[in-house]
């Protein structure tokens, strides 16, 4: 790369010196001033690179990137609440496991809702689905689920299990496959921590959306209902599969709370445009 030298010519420099000489020299400084800016050119000239060599991707198309959903936590966070699948050591035969959830308490306004993980391949080890309220040591809810016959985004309806949650409380949820049944420590484990507000607080003060479509996954999405946007997603894809603009809404959620390999491989798995 080429650098480019600024040359600074102070009208007194000129004065100083007898007629003659300045008069000779003014062609000396005329071709230095025009080789710089030749310079300066050629330098911009090579230093521009394709958008794709900068790390910058071309604008999408504008309709479309308004169409996409934008994650609005609320106030109160608590950080480092996301548990991440996967074991380290493991020869990689072993899944991983990854739970559709940011990494600070995530809220609902649904007494039952579904809680949405990521297998990243088929696997054959028992799994097992725990619920503590944080309030306790003791979990509410801890019992084996069918484990999927294969890869990709499931999920968990409470309503299923019986389980309803309490409004302003925090729970703790762990998706687990079991390993080895005598030594817990090495289970796979991911989880988050998930929070139902009160049902007119979340109505009245924050607006929340109870429909299922794509207008609500906007609109909860930015007031912070994480996880009715990504579980109405997980139903719209589910019963639109052949929509690809269901998978591009949910992998951009994905990615907003760091999930990026997860929303890699649902923009990898969306069918082609038609």
């Amino acid at each position: 790369m080429f650098r480019t030298s600024i040359l600074k010519f102070r009208p007194s420099a000129f004065s100083l010196q007898p007629e003659p000489l300045r008069a000779s020299l003014q062609p000396i400084y005329l071709r230095a001033l025009l080789i710089a800016f030749s310079l300066a050119g050629f330098s911009s000239w090579v230093g521009a690179a394709p958008l794709a060599d900068q790390g910058v991707q071309a604008p999408t198309n504008q309709a479309e990137e308004s169409s996409l959903p934008i994650y609005t936590p609320r106030n109160k966070i608590i950080p480092r609440a996301r548990v991440g699948g996967g074991m380290r050591g493991t020869d990689g035969k072993d899944p991983e496991i990854v739970a559709l959830v940011p990494d600070h308490v995530g809220l609902t306004v649904k007494q039952a809702p579904s809680l949405n993980w990521f297998l990243s391949k088929p696997t054959s080890l028992p799994m097992r689905f725990t619920l503590i309220d944080t309030r306790s040591v003791k979990p509410l809810y801890e019992r084996p689920i069918p484990t999927p016959d294969h890869a990709g985004i499931h999920s968990l309806n409470l309503k299923d299990l019986g389980v309803a949650l309490e409004p302003d409380v925090q729970y703790r949820w762990y998706i687990s496959a079991i390993r080895n049944p005598d030594s817990p420590s090495q289970d796979i484990v991911a989880g988050g921590i998930i929070e139902r507000c009160e049902f007119s607080t979340c109505l009245v003060e924050m607006e929340v959306d109870l429909s299922c479509d794509r207008q609500s996954v906007l609109r909860n999405a930015v007031r912070g209902f994480w996880y009715d946007a990504i579980s109405c997603l997980c139903d719209l894809i589910k019963t639109n599969p052949q929509n690809a603009s269901f998978r591009r809404m949910r992998a951009a959620l994905l990615k907003q709370v760091g999930l990026n390999g997860v929303a890699e491989w649902d923009l990898k798995s969306a069918p082609p445009e038609k």
